[in-house]
Parts: structure tokens; sequence; C-alpha cells
């Protein structure tokens, strides 16, 4: 005990002259929360009730669900809506009311949970719940990692294939999050295989239970890289969202069987780490020097004992557009202007550094990764126009 005092005394102190003494304990705090898993999610959307409302063209009243206004309530399309915890999931789709400070949307399907006396939720780009709603044959695997077996969804295609996706999902969620992506590359003739990684609340946990952000995952989707070619694969696209744009690209960098990789989906993706932090620090309202003292921390061998990592994070290896000279595969990337949580930044950066690989699909209104929620229609496209190129 007195010898682990100790290293975090001096890790403490290094922090200090790096911070100053009064930001140290707030460096500290944002350094250890970014590499932490949370295990619960927040309710912070306000649910003031259900009605039936008469909506022009329709015979019947619809059933309807009130909410507190917020940049994600108010966008157009359909989503989901976790209430209660983890106790109710329903799904909302088009706006039917605005009033100055509520949104009324069409309840379109209520799952479980009684979301009539729910007072708060979370709102949720997750609109399906697992593979078995679109109808497809589906199966549950486990893949082999160097931490243990993870499960994985796996979604054949139709007929003789050895074309494969493999989606990850990112920070703080599960694979549910890729389920949107399945019906369009099962229509381009793939397999679609949709992993977890390790710490996040399904696969292995590792010795120290942190997120790599990206630095460490990628080894997990190397081993579903590995379960695909030794099922058939002879070609694979990885997808990743969000963070799990970070933990694709490494895995496409680093993976022995990256020679099977035809080609790579952003969407939303987590690009320049650095860039991430300092945008939610300013988001505080930190200043720059503390921000910076943040990535130090996350990045320093003296920085473990305040942030529970067992390496430190390599930044400037996850910083993908910075090394974009070294990439060859085709990229697709989409990302919306409004992110509101991985801003655009590293997204813009990369397409402007290879613009002969990188087909760049902006949307001004979306949010983090609901541009599929948003637009189906221009997501969708632009996922059938790009296999279509690479085929």
């Amino acid at each position: 005990m007195a010898r682990a005092l100790g290293i975090v005394g001096v890790a403490l102190a290094g922090l200090a002259l790096t911070a100053g003494g009064a930001m140290a304990v707030v460096v500290a705090v944002f350094a250890r929360t970014v590499v932490t898993p949370p295990r619960v999610r927040k309710d912070d959307v306000a649910i003031l009730g259900t009605e039936s409302i008469i909506v022009a063209g329709e015979r019947e009243p619809v059933r309807a669900v009130v909410l507190r206004a917020t940049a994600d309530t108010v966008l157009d399309g359909r989503y989901g809506l976790w209430f209660s915890g983890e106790n109710g999931h329903a799904r909302v789709g088009e706006i039917l009311a605005r009033g100055e400070a509520t949104v009324t949307r069409r309840l379109l399907k209520r799952d479980f949970g009684e979301l009539g006396t729910a007072v708060a939720g979370r709102w949720s780009g997750w609109y399906y719940l697992g593979p078995w709603e679109f109808d497809l044959p589906f199966e549950n695997v486990t893949i082999p990692t160097a931490l243990g077996p993870a499960p994985a969804w796996w979604v054949p295609a139709s007929g003789d294939s050895s074309r494969w996706v493999i989606q990850v999902h990112g920070r703080a969620v599960r694979r549910q999050e890729c389920l949107r992506a399945v019906p369009v590359f099962h229509e381009a003739g793939m397999h679609s295989l949709l992993v977890s990684y390790r710490n996040d609340g399904e696969a292995p946990e590792s010795r120290d239970g942190r997120y790599g952000l990206g630095d460490t995952e990628w080894q997990d989707v190397a081993a579903a890289m590995r379960f695909a070619r030794e099922n058939g694969a002879t070609e694979i696209v990885l997808m990743g969202w969000s963070m799990g744009g970070a933990i694709v690209m490494q895995a496409a960098l680093r993976a022995e069987d990256r020679g099977l990789i035809s080609g790579v989906v952003l969407e939303s993706p987590a690009v320049d780490w650095s860039d991430i932090l300092h945008f939610h620090g300013n988001g505080y309202g930190f200043p720059a020097a503390v921000n910076g003292a943040v990535i130090s921390t996350i990045g320093s061998p003296w920085g473990r004992a305040i942030t529970g990592l067992e390496q430190a994070i390599d930044f400037p290896r996850l910083d993908i557009a910075a090394r974009a000279e070294i990439l060859e595969l085709p990229i697709l990337l989409m990302h919306s202007i409004d992110d509101g949580y991985v801003p655009i930044n590293g997204s813009r950066a990369l397409a402007d550094a290879r613009p002969d690989i990188v087909t760049f699909e902006e949307f001004t209104t979306a949010r983090h990764t609901k541009l599929w929620n948003y637009d189906p229609e221009r997501w969708n496209g632009a996922i059938r126009r790009w296999l279509s190129a690479r085929a």
C-alpha cells in the first residue's frame, strides 16, 4: 500500500507541475473518466407524457410521446428511446408538434417497459435491438480473443459469398449500434459480423479494465478478422462507429490479416483524439493548458497511476489524419457538422489529406452516429455506391 501511494504521489506531483496544483485534481478526474468504461448511462431526456393525437390524413388517432426539446430530440427521423434506466425501450418517429421547450413525436412501438409512467429517458440511434428484427438468418457466435471468448452476431449472406463486413461499435455502447448497417451490406451480398471488444460490457475485460481508445481494442478486431478468414472470408470491409473508427483504423494498419481488407467505412469516427479531448475540455470551460495536461496524463507512463491504464496511450499513433500518407485502403467517411460529441475537424483533415482514397459524405444535420436515423436514403445510398465502386 505504501509503495502504491508513493507511485500515485509521484504521478500527482508530475501532474501538478504540468497543470498547476489548483487544477491537478480536475485533470486527474477528466483523464480517468476518458479511459474508464461507464457502467451506468444517465437518463437525460425529460419524458413529459404520452397522448393520442389526430393527424391530418389518418383515420385513427396516433399515439405520441411528449419530450423536452433537445438538440437530439428535435431531429427528423426514427430513433430509439430508452427509459427508466434499462427497463424500457420504445421507438419514435416523425415530429407531430413543437412547443417552446417541448417536442411531440409519433410513438412507433413500445418494445417493453411502462412508458406512461416514465419521467426520464435516453435518446438513442439504436433503432434496432437485435438481428432477429430483419427476418434474416443469424447466429450468436464467439470470437476467440487473447482475453477469452467475445460474443458476436453473424448475419450470413443469402448465397455463396466470401465477402464480409466486420462492424465495430463506439465508446460506451454495444453491438446494437451497428445493426442499422446490416440490411445494406446484406443487400450487397456480404456476411455481417457485429463484434464486441474488451471492456465494452460484453467481451472479456483487460487486466486494467480501461479503454485504449483504439490502441488496444484493435487486437479483438484482428481476432474477428481471423475468425472471418477461417470461415471462408477472402475480402473484408471494416466499419467503425465513433471510437470504433479509431479501432478499425488501427486494425487496418496493424492486424496480421490486414491484407484481406478491401476498404474501410467510418461513421462519425474518432480520427484525432487530441482534438476530441480539447473539444470536450473547451465544453467544460477548461483552458487549453488543462486539456493538454489531460492528454499528457493519458499518454505518459507516469500518468498510469492516475488513469489506471496498464500502458500509456500513443496519441500520435491514433492520429490517422496526421499519418494519412501511410494509408492505402479506400475509405468511405461519413460525418455531420453538428456532431456534438466527436468534432468533424479530424474527418475533414483526413479527407483533405487523401482525396485520392477518401470518399467524404459531409452531413449538415444529423448529430453523432445518427446519420442513418436522420437520412437513411442518403446514408444507405453512399454505402451502396461505395461498395459498387469497390466491386
